[in-house]
């Protein structure tokens, strides 16, 4: 059995590793740079090293560096979580020659998906639905004017490398087409160092669903259902919820059986997703796949039970998966917000700084991944997402009012956040009813970007006048002033906590 893992991580999903290997008794290993030394994830942990200055290029992306690391303290494992080296097949091929086993899928699985072209000729041979492109670089104007003309407009330009909206152009025509194309590649050369691109059908307005899977070293493979995934801003996530509203039985187990088929056609080892456009008429089509934990699991472990870390960790100990396919099922249902140190009312610019004051939601159904704390400085080198908040409830009506409640009670100051923005999805009539897809905040973004919030902040602020009206009143009959004047004092302080009234 592993004994010991190194977290190649850090913030909220270090932690979450952790918490998972504390429960099976594995001691776990925190690596840090320079910027982190104060971090959540190196005080949870049973030993820390240094590895590194502040840029991840130096420390987090250093693998000579995690593997010494690993070495000297006497790691068996090292999970990778995701972001930074988790789907690096140079990462994990030497993880594995070094004799340390790889929490995750194997270096040809990870080459395999990490290439999109590649991934989508597998695909095709799997039999599994992808969505009509282009499976090779085209060289010359002339033959990408040809295929986008067989393709048909609008069509999507992609770097076969990449991810997170980078190398991505949307082409409405062909007077766009050769401009957008050789945008494209210079993006993805600067941002992946390969300037592979392919075509493909533009779907209008897809819905994007995303199927967890599991696999073992045995070849015996499940999958673990949906995640509703279109509310994105720039081709990134913000909120997921399961199961998704546009699901349908027959539709799930459709998409269900190409998800299994998919990780088997590279043989995939571990936990991966498996990602899916659906458009309006349940045509459903291949988009990529992640060979990693994704942000959102939480969502997915919380109705179905399955601790999606602890079965990594027992796969990767070589262990039979012992979950089968037909003994899993949806229970209630959930949602994840991402709460991210960045500024809404500034074109979502990052906010980095001293954390003053935090109060986490709590209360049935609540959990909270995070990693921060009163005191602690955000670091401007890494992505600000600061915490996940996730819910549960017995439908959907209650799930979004436990996060409306949740997000009532989430309290951060020292630096801005996106809890407003959150709090705004929860209350547009299309996410209420369910009935949006990838275009979402594009639709919505008059109400969503509203500055005129009149919620938890709002209430706090009424709740503080009327408490110094009525010591207005007392003072006013001479009762007891110095008792009031101890009192208004601690009702500013509260108030000044909480970021409510600037005194």
């Amino acid at each position: 059995m592993i004994k010991k893992v190194l977290v190649a991580n850090r913030g909220e999903i270090a932690v979450r590793i952790m918490r998972s290997c504390r429960e099976m008794d594995i001691a776990s290993v925190a690596v840090y740079s320079s910027a982190d030394r104060k971090s959540q994830h190196v005080r949870y942990a049973n030993e820390a090293y240094y590895i590194g200055p502040s840029p991840s290029k130096e420390s987090y992306l250093n693998i000579e560096k995690l593997i010494e690391v690993a070495k000297l303290s006497g790691a068996d494992a090292i999970h990778p979580g995701y972001g930074f080296l988790s789907e690096n097949a140079e990462f994990a091929r030497r993880v594995i020659e070094a004799g340390i086993r790889f929490i995750g899928p194997t270096p040809e699985a990870i080459t395999a998906m990490g290439d999109k072209v590649t991934a989508r000729k597998i695909m095709i041979e799997a039999g599994v639905s992808v969505v009509p492109g282009t499976n090779e670089n085209l060289d010359t104007d002339e033959a990408l004017q040809r295929v986008a003309r067989e393709i048909g407009y609008p069509l999507m330009i992609k770097a076969s490398a990449g991810g997170g909206g980078k190398g991505m152009r949307l082409v409405r025509s062909e007077k766009e087409l050769v401009a957008s194309y050789n945008m494209a590649k210079s993006e993805a050369r600067t941002a992946f160092g390969n300037d592979t691109v392919y075509i493909e059908k533009y779907i209008e307005s897809p819905h994007h669903i995303e199927f967890q899977v599991l696999a073992d070293q045995r070849g015996n493979t499940i999958h673990l259902f949906e995640r509703e995934c279109s509310v994105q801003r720039r081709h990134q996530k913000v909120v997921e919820e399961t199961p998704s509203p546009l699901m349908t039985p027959e539709l799930r187990a459709k998409m269900g059986e190409q998800a299994v088929a998919a990780a088997r056609s590279v043989d995939y080892v571990g936990a991966g997703t498996v990602e899916f456009l659906v458009d309006d008429d349940h045509n459903f089509y291949f988009l990529e796949m992640n060979a990693r934990l994704q942000v959102e699991h939480p969502i997915t472990e919380r109705v179905t039970g399955v601790d999606l870390v602890k079965q990594q960790i027992l796969i990767a100990d070589g262990q039979v998966l012992k979950i089968k396919q037909e003994a899993l099922n949806q229970f209630g249902h959930a949602i994840e917000c991402r709460i991210y140190a960045e500024d809404p009312d500034n074109n979502f610019m990052p906010s980095p700084g001293l954390i003053k004051h935090i109060t986490e939601p709590l209360g049935l159904g609540v959990r909270t991944d995070g990693y921060v704390y009163e005191g602690y400085e955000i670091p401007i080198y890494y992505d600000p997402m600061i915490s996940k908040l996730i819910v549960w409830a017995l439908t959907r009506e209650e799930a979004i009012q436990r996060m409306k409640r949740a997000l009532f009670e989430y309290k951060i100051t020292g630096v801005k956040t996106s809890i407003p923005f959150l709090k705004r999805i929860m209350d547009t009539p299309d996410f209420v009813s369910g009935k949006y897809n990838t275009h979402f905040i594009e639709n919505n973004e008059d109400y969503l970007m509203s500055r005129n919030d009149c919620n938890q902040e709002c209430e706090d602020l009424a709740m503080f006048v009327a408490y110094l009206d009525y010591l207005e009143k007392l003072s006013s009959v001479n009762m007891n002033k110095e008792v009031e004047t101890n009192e208004a004092s601690s009702w500013k302080e509260y108030a000044r906590r909480r970021n409510v009234i600037r005194f």
